[in-house]
């Protein structure tokens, strides 16, 4: 199964509200990720299991070296309404206390890092659409997990956000090492993600 692109219907509004409602409310595939992206509701279909062995190893290693009153979720929503987006990243680092909006969602901006793995079905939307939200919401490192970049697979720590841009601070391929600078300071071992 690929992902799905849902157009909502022109009486639905493009009320950010609405989108959100719409989201919650409709029965959706179970295990299914769905997204709002630029507008647009997406669902996508439960990860492989080499793309949970990827986030389970990031997750993990993340784990040993955040304080206290941070955590690593998977499947947590990012509010990014002046994009019209609702993200559902990989894995993201928040702080327990975080203010949530209107909607009991938590800001993109009260993240510290966001981890997206692609998949070949949402591999632009991680690439192209998220990648200029999460600058724009502030989130100081998004960190790109790419199985299936056209040059091999690659992973890419993007920082220092400027609008909708970001400046690329690191690049490397599976199976070399990759620091993540402070606060988090450790080295993901790329050697162990399975290529699909």
């Amino acid at each position: 199964m690929s992902a799905l692109t849902v157009q909502y219907a022109p009486d639905w509004g493009d009320d950010w509200d609405e989108l959100v409602r719409i989201r919650e409310e409709s029965n959706w595939p179970e295990g299914c990720k769905v997204e709002i992206i630029e507008g647009i509701l997406t669902v996508a279909p439960q990860p492989s299991y080499e793309h949970n062995v990827i986030a389970a190893k990031t997750a993990r290693r993340l784990n040993s070296v955040l304080p206290e009153d941070w955590e690593v979720f998977q499947t947590l929503g990012l509010a990014l309404p002046s994009r019209s987006g609702l993200y559902v990243p990989d894995l993201v680092v928040v702080p327990d206390e975080v203010e949530r909006d209107a909607n009991g969602l938590v800001p993109a901006a009260a993240a510290e890092l966001v981890v997206e793995i692609t998949s070949k079905s949402n591999a632009k939307h991680d690439r192209v659409a998220k990648l200029k939200g999460y600058a724009q919401a502030g989130v100081p490192y998004y960190l790109l997990i790419d199985a299936f970049a056209s040059l091999g697979p690659t992973v890419t720590l993007h920082g220092e956000p400027r609008g909708d841009l970001y400046h690329v601070l690191q690049v490397g391929k599976f199976g070399e090492g990759f620091h993540l600078p402070k606060p988090f300071d450790i080295e993901l071992d790329t050697s162990v993600f399975p290529r699909p």
